[in-house]
């Protein structure tokens, strides 16, 4: 653990005393706020966990901080089902600081990450992701799929997405979320966002409304269970472009933690529905990045594998060739396809992550090698 931060800032009047170290946070532009009891408070500057010059947190400590931020309905979803999502924001006159908090139970003691969620919506530059996706937000409907893992940035590639779709076009998107990650501010279009637990009851409820609210886009959050992909699909199906995430390692995986979902007799109709529904799979790492990018302010930056659905993609879906999708990307990069290994490969040429963070991550070192080397390896005919 690197040296300790200075622990020096004060609450304000009559704000809870936990924001004390959430503004800790946001005084050295920490990205994540991390509490564990026996432990000092810790934030995450640069990529790396800092303790602060605080006591080690004790249970007592650890609940007279945390129980007044939640609301009687969040603290029964921590009693039931022992941890809770949840935003917590900071005010500071006219302006606001989100923190998308995840508090929970471990040993039987309360235990919390909080990552601070920026203002201002960063755009495709900032955040280094390929310019295809400003071509993907253009589709009239279907599906735009963000996969990846917890802490992957898949809600803040849909934001950018979304907030480009904002300054250029006049639309009606709708967002229903837990909790609310970004605040948009309309421009060409109007944004409506509305938070479960808040806004509305549950994700049932707010997905039935969505479809009557007379919108172009509508953003669900996570797939997390069949009932939430299906009112997605209903969407999409009638005419409405729709965001989501799913927890996948990959474009091509995506497809098949979709189909788990559901049971064995239903999967030909959901390929069918995939094949004619389905736009675009874009799945997303972190990785860090190199110590002259850090140095500028950029400490991570995405790794994208990106996945259109054209012919030959379809084709393989209604067939079940699932396993053939990865020549599929490799063969589309005409149409701003892209595997892992490609984005890997320029990520390095690029000078944005270093050869050997590429390689720990590569789905094929060997291939990364090769491609770092100019070596193309021949596709095989996959139709």
């Amino acid at each position: 653990m690197s040296t300790a931060v200075e622990a020096n800032v004060e609450v304000l009047p009559n704000e809870p005393e936990a924001n004390k170290l959430f503004r800790m946070v946001m005084k050295y532009k920490g990205s994540d706020l991390h509490l564990k009891v026996g432990v000092a408070p810790s934030m995450r500057l640069a990529g790396v966990l800092r303790q602060m010059q605080l006591p080690q947190l004790t249970t007592a400590d650890m609940e007279r901080l945390m129980y007044p931020l939640l609301s009687p309905r969040q603290r029964g979803i921590l009693d039931e089902e022992g941890g809770v999502d949840f935003a917590h924001i900071i005010y500071d006159g006219e302006n606001e600081t989100r923190f998308r908090v995840n508090l929970f139970k471990q040993r039987g003691r309360l235990s919390l990450v909080a990552r601070r969620v920026n203002n201002k919506i960063p755009s495709f530059e900032d955040l280094h992701l390929p310019q295809v996706l400003a071509d993907i937000t253009q589709y009239d409907q279907g599906i735009i799929i963000l996969a990846g893992v917890t802490g992957s940035g898949k809600s803040t590639t849909i934001a950018s997405m979304l907030q480009y779709m904002n300054e250029r076009e006049r639309l009606h998107i709708v967002t229903v979320e837990d909790p609310i990650e970004y605040t948009f501010k309309d421009d060409k279009s109007i944004i409506n966002q509305r938070e479960v637990g808040i806004d509305v009851i549950d994700w049932d409820t707010a997905l039935k409304h969505a479809v009557r609210q007379d919108p172009d886009v509508i953003l669900v959050g996570e797939m997390r269970d069949r009932e939430t992909f299906s009112a997605a699909m209903h969407a999409a199906e009638t005419g409405h472009l729709v965001f989501g995430t799913i927890h996948a390692g990959s474009a091509p995986s995506t497809i098949g933690r979709l189909l788990d979902l559901f049971p064995r007799d239903m999967h030909s109709s959901l390929r069918q529905s995939l094949a004619f529904n389905l736009k675009a799979i874009i799945a997303q790492k972190l990785l860090p990045t190199t110590k002259e990018l850090a140095a500028k302010g950029t400490t991570r930056v995405p790794t994208n594998e990106i996945m259109r659905i054209n012919p030959t993609v379809r084709k393989l879906i209604l067939t079940e060739e699932d396993t053939k999708l990865g020549d599929a990307i490799r063969i589309g990069k005409d149409e701003g396809m892209m595997d892992f290994t490609e984005s890997l490969r320029q990520l390095v040429v690029n000078e944005k992550v270093e050869r050997a963070v590429a390689f720990e991550v590569a789905p094929s070192p060997e291939s990364l090698k090769m491609a770092l080397k100019g070596i193309t390896i021949a596709q095989p005919g996959i139709l």
